[in-house]
């Protein structure tokens, strides 16, 4: 009887009582992960790491699945039904409609068109293009290229005075003619130079305003007081940093100058 009456009073054991904390509900579960959670969280070297795979593995799914779009499914989509082709086709019939022998005609008319402009820019005469973008020449003669290399164009930066009088560094654009070869050229500094260098504007023919032994050794003009010159300062070659003379080291120079005579054609783009 007493033996009863104990068993009655005992209460279930510590194990018992988690047993239903054991059991996998939801809320059981999203309490774990929030207690693994703050765990890792606390843990800053840990959560740092975990943080770093994450992005690792990330950035792997998306290469894979990149790499499967481009190799796999891009060419699949162009085999697919509706996606139109281009076909080249021999069809002598379609040749023979009206439509068809008036748009070769057409065709051919631009191509003759576009041949004799071609020849009139290209004839046998030597001639230079300039490329202001890229800051390279490329010399031809007899309609072959037999040189080419870096220059110097216009900076297109702005210089401006007091009084509002103001020049733009920039090298002018379009078909020129070659007008006058020199050897030894002096430059006649213009006005720009002196108010360039914080200095007083001399007279017209004051003598300081010839500089020698800074243009090369030859200079070609193309009109408006714009040559093609050699330079002191080399390693700038292939820059934009002229006032709007084209510059080039001295082998260049010379060959351009034995190659080209006045009237031979510049085009500067």
């Amino acid at each position: 009887m007493e033996n009863n009456e104990f068993k009655n009073d005992v209460t279930l054991p510590p194990e018992q009582n988690r047993q239903d904390d054991d059991n996998f509900t939801p809320e059981n579960f999203l309490r774990s992960v929030k207690s693994a959670f703050e765990k890792i969280r606390g843990n800053e070297r840990l959560f740092r790491l975990l943080k770093n795979i994450t992005l690792i593995l990330a950035a792997a799914i998306f290469i894979i699945l990149a790499s499967w779009y481009f190799l796999f499914m891009a060419p699949a989509l162009k085999e697919l039904t509706g996606v139109r082709k281009t076909v080249i086709t021999n069809n002598e019939e379609l040749k023979k409609t009206p439509a068809y022998k008036k748009q070769i005609a057409q065709l051919n008319r631009d191509i003759q068109r576009l041949s004799r402009k071609y020849n009139s820019y290209t004839s046998g005469q030597s001639y230079i293009v300039i490329n202001t973008t890229e800051n390279r020449f490329s010399l031809y003669k007899n309609k072959k290229l037999v040189r080419e290399g870096f220059c110097s164009s216009g900076s297109y930066t702005m210089l401006q005075t007091e009084g509002n009088k103001k020049w733009i560094f920039k090298t002018p654009k379009g078909r020129y003619w070659i007008q006058g070869k020199i050897t030894h050229p002096v430059w006649r500094r213009p006005d720009w130079a002196f108010v360039e260098e914080g200095l007083p504007i001399p007279p017209k023919e004051h003598p300081s305003r010839y500089e020698y032994g800074v243009l090369g050794d030859y200079a070609l003009s193309i009109g408006d007081g714009y040559l093609i010159h050699g330079t002191i300062y080399k390693r700038f070659l292939g820059m934009p940093v002229t006032h709007g003379c084209v510059r080039l080291n001295d082998e260049d120079l010379e060959a351009i100058y034995n190659t080209l005579s006045i009237g031979s054609k510049v085009y500067i783009f």
